[in-house]
């Protein structure tokens, strides 16, 4: 099928605006260290559908939201999405200056995105839940083991 030959449209995102700011002075920090990192997250930026402070709904991925996602290798992973300083993969805290942390941001639960690890290599992940719906699957998960 045709449909299955192209690349999956992005989803629609949404951030707040204090978000937007803050990742877009970041990006700019990294243009010349990171170029590619940066282009991806002014991408990300660019496409973004920005809401007021305290506008935006519970169930879409910002700075520091917890939440699930599964992918297409099967994967089921609890992770926050943390500014760099903050990032322990250990901890399950993925800083946004990475490609999946990029990929994370304003996707709502229910979307999936395609995105290419630093190795080039295409993924497709889901966004299961945001929030105190993801921190329960990831209790639930520690205690059903």
């Amino acid at each position: 099928m045709a449909a299955d030959n192209k690349k999956h449209r992005k989803p629609a995102i949404s951030m707040t605006r204090s978000d937007h700011e803050r990742l877009s002075l970041l990006a700019e920090s990294f243009a010349e260290r990171n170029p590619a990192v940066a282009e991806q997250l002014f991408a990300e930026l660019d496409r973004a559908r920005l809401v007021a402070d305290g506008r935006l709904g519970d169930n879409i991925v910002r700075m520091g939201s917890t939440l699930r996602f599964t992918t297409d290798a099967g994967e089921d992973r609890t992770v926050t999405l943390v500014f760099p300083g903050e990032a322990d993969i250990a901890a399950g805290k993925i800083s946004i200056l990475t490609p999946i942390g990029a990929a994370l941001i304003g996707l709502s639960a229910g979307q999936s995105i395609d995105w290419a690890s630093r190795d080039g290599r295409s993924h497709r992940l889901t966004v299961e839940s945001v929030g105190e719906a993801a921190a329960t699957a990831a209790v639930n998960a520690v205690s059903d083991s």
